[in-house]
Protein backbone atom coordinates (compact mmCIF):
# COMPACT_ATOMS: atom_id res chain seq x y z
CA UNK A 1 0.00 0.00 0.00
CA UNK A 2 2.51 2.45 1.22
CA UNK A 3 4.49 1.52 -2.33
CA UNK A 4 1.46 2.82 -4.28
CA UNK A 5 0.91 5.45 -2.41
CA UNK A 6 4.85 6.53 -3.33
CA UNK A 7 4.10 5.61 -6.97
CA UNK A 8 1.04 8.12 -7.35
CA UNK A 9 2.86 10.70 -5.35
CA UNK A 10 5.63 10.87 -7.30
CA UNK A 11 3.45 10.60 -10.70
CA UNK A 12 1.39 13.86 -9.53
CA UNK A 13 4.48 15.61 -8.14
CA UNK A 14 5.90 15.02 -12.19
CA UNK A 15 2.71 16.05 -13.54
CA UNK A 16 2.78 19.46 -11.73
CA UNK A 17 6.47 19.80 -12.55
CA UNK A 18 5.91 19.15 -16.37
CA UNK A 19 3.04 21.69 -16.52
CA UNK A 20 5.44 24.13 -15.20
CA UNK A 21 7.81 22.78 -17.73
CA UNK A 22 4.98 23.51 -20.86
CA UNK A 23 3.64 26.59 -19.29
CA UNK A 24 7.17 28.47 -19.21
CA UNK A 25 8.85 26.98 -21.65
CA UNK A 26 9.87 30.55 -22.83
CA UNK A 27 12.37 30.81 -20.59
CA UNK A 28 14.23 28.38 -23.34
CA UNK A 29 14.02 31.04 -25.62
CA UNK A 30 15.63 33.33 -23.36
CA UNK A 31 18.31 30.91 -22.98
CA UNK A 32 18.64 30.63 -26.86
CA UNK A 33 19.11 34.45 -26.89
CA UNK A 34 22.04 34.73 -24.22
CA UNK A 35 23.70 31.02 -25.88
CA UNK A 36 23.82 32.98 -29.55
CA UNK A 37 24.61 36.19 -28.43
CA UNK A 38 21.06 37.47 -30.17
CA UNK A 39 20.53 41.40 -29.94
CA UNK A 40 16.86 42.11 -27.96
CA UNK A 41 16.29 44.81 -29.68
CA UNK A 42 16.49 43.33 -32.84
CA UNK A 43 14.02 40.72 -32.76
CA UNK A 44 10.94 42.40 -32.51
CA UNK A 45 8.49 41.62 -35.48
CA UNK A 46 11.12 39.30 -36.90
CA UNK A 47 9.16 35.86 -37.73
CA UNK A 48 12.13 33.92 -38.33
CA UNK A 49 14.03 34.45 -35.50
CA UNK A 50 10.59 34.08 -33.43
CA UNK A 51 10.03 30.67 -35.54
CA UNK A 52 13.60 29.26 -34.62
CA UNK A 53 13.59 30.38 -30.44
CA UNK A 54 10.18 28.76 -30.59
CA UNK A 55 11.13 25.48 -31.98
CA UNK A 56 14.32 25.31 -29.79
CA UNK A 57 12.04 25.80 -26.79
CA UNK A 58 9.44 23.42 -27.65
CA UNK A 59 12.70 20.75 -28.48
CA UNK A 60 13.93 21.43 -25.46
CA UNK A 61 10.59 20.89 -23.89
CA UNK A 62 10.26 17.36 -26.27
CA UNK A 63 13.63 16.19 -24.69
CA UNK A 64 12.86 16.85 -20.61
CA UNK A 65 9.25 15.33 -21.12
CA UNK A 66 11.00 11.76 -23.28
CA UNK A 67 13.52 11.75 -20.48
CA UNK A 68 10.75 11.76 -17.41
CA UNK A 69 8.33 10.17 -18.97
CA UNK A 70 10.55 7.62 -20.95
CA UNK A 71 9.60 3.73 -19.13
CA UNK A 72 5.66 4.90 -19.69
CA UNK A 73 6.57 5.91 -23.05
CA UNK A 74 8.21 2.41 -23.90
CA UNK A 75 5.40 0.53 -21.68
CA UNK A 76 2.49 2.34 -23.78
CA UNK A 77 4.47 1.90 -27.25
CA UNK A 78 4.19 -1.95 -26.89
CA UNK A 79 0.27 -1.47 -25.87
CA UNK A 80 -0.27 0.70 -28.75
CA UNK A 81 1.48 -1.81 -31.23
CA UNK A 82 0.42 -5.02 -29.49
CA UNK A 83 -4.00 -4.12 -30.20
CA UNK A 84 -2.25 -1.42 -33.33
CA UNK A 85 -5.64 -1.76 -35.87
CA UNK A 86 -7.80 -1.53 -32.61
CA UNK A 87 -5.71 1.48 -31.52
CA UNK A 88 -6.23 2.70 -34.83
CA UNK A 89 -9.63 2.12 -35.61
CA UNK A 90 -10.74 3.67 -31.96
CA UNK A 91 -7.67 7.01 -32.53
CA UNK A 92 -9.54 7.77 -36.00
CA UNK A 93 -13.10 7.67 -34.54
CA UNK A 94 -12.44 9.55 -31.71
CA UNK A 95 -10.10 12.18 -34.20
CA UNK A 96 -13.04 12.15 -36.71
CA UNK A 97 -15.73 13.09 -34.51
CA UNK A 98 -13.74 15.72 -33.00
CA UNK A 99 -13.07 17.13 -35.86
CA UNK A 100 -16.89 17.41 -37.27
CA UNK A 101 -17.26 19.01 -33.55
CA UNK A 102 -14.41 21.81 -34.42
CA UNK A 103 -15.37 22.15 -37.70
CA UNK A 104 -18.84 22.82 -36.96
CA UNK A 105 -18.08 25.14 -34.20
CA UNK A 106 -15.91 27.23 -36.23
CA UNK A 107 -18.22 27.72 -38.95
CA UNK A 108 -20.66 29.01 -36.43
CA UNK A 109 -18.28 31.30 -34.61
CA UNK A 110 -17.20 32.64 -38.45
CA UNK A 111 -20.76 33.08 -39.69
CA UNK A 112 -22.87 33.75 -36.57
CA UNK A 113 -20.85 35.24 -34.31
CA UNK A 114 -18.85 36.87 -37.15
CA UNK A 115 -15.25 36.06 -36.51
CA UNK A 116 -12.07 36.48 -37.65
CA UNK A 117 -10.80 33.19 -36.52
CA UNK A 118 -8.80 32.07 -33.66
CA UNK A 119 -6.16 34.39 -32.69
CA UNK A 120 -3.71 31.73 -32.13
CA UNK A 121 -4.69 30.13 -35.94
CA UNK A 122 -3.72 33.78 -37.35
CA UNK A 123 -0.69 34.07 -35.31
CA UNK A 124 0.37 30.31 -36.09
CA UNK A 125 0.02 30.97 -39.62
CA UNK A 126 2.37 34.09 -39.79
CA UNK A 127 4.87 31.99 -38.34
CA UNK A 128 4.58 29.37 -40.80
CA UNK A 129 4.61 31.50 -43.76
CA UNK A 130 7.70 33.31 -42.43
CA UNK A 131 9.90 30.00 -42.48
CA UNK A 132 7.88 26.60 -43.15
CA UNK A 133 10.30 23.88 -42.92
CA UNK A 134 11.36 24.63 -39.13
CA UNK A 135 6.84 25.28 -38.34
CA UNK A 136 6.51 21.86 -39.91
CA UNK A 137 9.12 20.61 -36.84
CA UNK A 138 7.57 21.90 -34.22
CA UNK A 139 3.64 21.96 -35.64
CA UNK A 140 3.65 18.74 -37.13
CA UNK A 141 5.90 16.34 -34.44
CA UNK A 142 7.15 18.97 -31.39
CA UNK A 143 3.83 19.81 -30.24
CA UNK A 144 1.63 17.00 -30.85
CA UNK A 145 4.12 14.82 -28.51
CA UNK A 146 4.35 17.81 -25.83
CA UNK A 147 0.47 18.32 -25.80
CA UNK A 148 -0.39 14.61 -25.74
CA UNK A 149 2.35 13.95 -22.59
CA UNK A 150 0.95 17.55 -20.80
CA UNK A 151 -3.02 17.68 -21.94
CA UNK A 152 -3.52 13.68 -21.65
CA UNK A 153 -0.67 11.87 -20.07
CA UNK A 154 -0.13 14.26 -17.43
CA UNK A 155 -3.94 14.55 -16.40
CA UNK A 156 -4.46 10.95 -16.90
CA UNK A 157 -1.44 10.16 -14.14
CA UNK A 158 -3.40 12.22 -12.02
CA UNK A 159 -7.30 11.50 -12.58
CA UNK A 160 -7.86 7.92 -13.24
CA UNK A 161 -11.60 8.67 -13.67
CA UNK A 162 -12.17 8.83 -17.11
CA UNK A 163 -15.04 11.56 -16.91
CA UNK A 164 -12.62 13.57 -14.88
CA UNK A 165 -10.20 12.80 -17.23
CA UNK A 166 -12.07 14.24 -20.26
CA UNK A 167 -13.43 17.06 -18.72
CA UNK A 168 -10.14 18.29 -17.34
CA UNK A 169 -8.58 17.89 -20.74
CA UNK A 170 -11.14 19.51 -22.60
CA UNK A 171 -10.99 22.48 -20.45
CA UNK A 172 -6.91 22.56 -19.84
CA UNK A 173 -6.64 22.12 -24.02
CA UNK A 174 -9.02 24.62 -25.25
CA UNK A 175 -7.82 27.23 -22.35
CA UNK A 176 -4.27 26.69 -23.62
CA UNK A 177 -5.06 27.67 -27.02
CA UNK A 178 -6.88 30.72 -26.45
CA UNK A 179 -6.47 32.11 -22.96
CA UNK A 180 -2.95 33.73 -24.11
CA UNK A 181 -4.18 35.55 -27.16
CA UNK A 182 -7.92 36.00 -26.58
CA UNK A 183 -9.07 39.72 -27.03
CA UNK A 184 -12.89 39.36 -27.17
CA UNK A 185 -15.39 37.43 -25.52
CA UNK A 186 -15.78 35.67 -29.15
CA UNK A 187 -12.57 34.89 -28.73
CA UNK A 188 -12.93 32.84 -25.69
CA UNK A 189 -15.36 30.76 -27.41
CA UNK A 190 -12.40 29.22 -29.18
CA UNK A 191 -12.22 27.15 -26.23
CA UNK A 192 -15.14 25.32 -27.27
CA UNK A 193 -13.48 23.90 -30.52
CA UNK A 194 -10.15 23.12 -29.17
CA UNK A 195 -11.51 21.85 -26.35
CA UNK A 196 -13.93 19.35 -28.34
CA UNK A 197 -10.60 17.73 -30.27
CA UNK A 198 -8.75 17.77 -26.90
CA UNK A 199 -11.67 15.50 -25.09
CA UNK A 200 -11.82 13.30 -28.16
CA UNK A 201 -8.00 12.72 -27.79
CA UNK A 202 -9.04 11.75 -24.40
CA UNK A 203 -11.19 9.64 -25.36
CA UNK A 204 -9.05 7.56 -27.28
CA UNK A 205 -6.48 7.61 -24.84
CA UNK A 206 -9.31 6.25 -22.15
CA UNK A 207 -10.18 3.92 -24.42
CA UNK A 208 -6.94 2.22 -25.69
CA UNK A 209 -4.69 3.24 -22.29
CA UNK A 210 -1.81 4.27 -24.68
CA UNK A 211 -1.31 7.86 -25.06
CA UNK A 212 0.30 6.66 -29.14
CA UNK A 213 -3.15 6.11 -29.47
CA UNK A 214 -4.31 10.35 -29.47
CA UNK A 215 -0.23 11.27 -30.49
CA UNK A 216 -0.77 9.20 -33.38
CA UNK A 217 -3.56 11.30 -34.75
CA UNK A 218 -2.57 14.64 -33.23
CA UNK A 219 0.42 14.62 -35.46
CA UNK A 220 -1.89 13.62 -38.42
CA UNK A 221 -4.49 16.28 -37.62
CA UNK A 222 -1.68 18.82 -37.43
CA UNK A 223 0.12 17.70 -40.28
CA UNK A 224 -2.82 17.60 -42.72
CA UNK A 225 -3.30 21.42 -41.19
CA UNK A 226 0.05 22.39 -41.83
CA UNK A 227 -0.10 20.99 -45.66
CA UNK A 228 -3.39 22.97 -46.05
CA UNK A 229 -1.66 26.32 -44.67
CA UNK A 230 1.54 26.25 -46.75
CA UNK A 231 -0.41 24.64 -50.45
CA UNK A 232 -3.90 26.25 -50.31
Amino acid sequence: MSIFKSCRIKKIIRSIFTYFLFFYSTIFQYLAIVLFKLDINKLHGNYKVAVLLSTFSSFCVFIILFLLYRKDLVSEFRKFKKDLIINLDTGLACWFLGLIIMVCMNLLLVYVFKSNGATNENEVQKLISAFPLVMALDVCLLAPFNEEIVFRKAIYDVFKNKYIFIILSFLIFGGAHVLGSAKTLVDYLYIIPYGALGGMFAIAYSKTDTVFTSMTFHIFHNTILFLISVFI
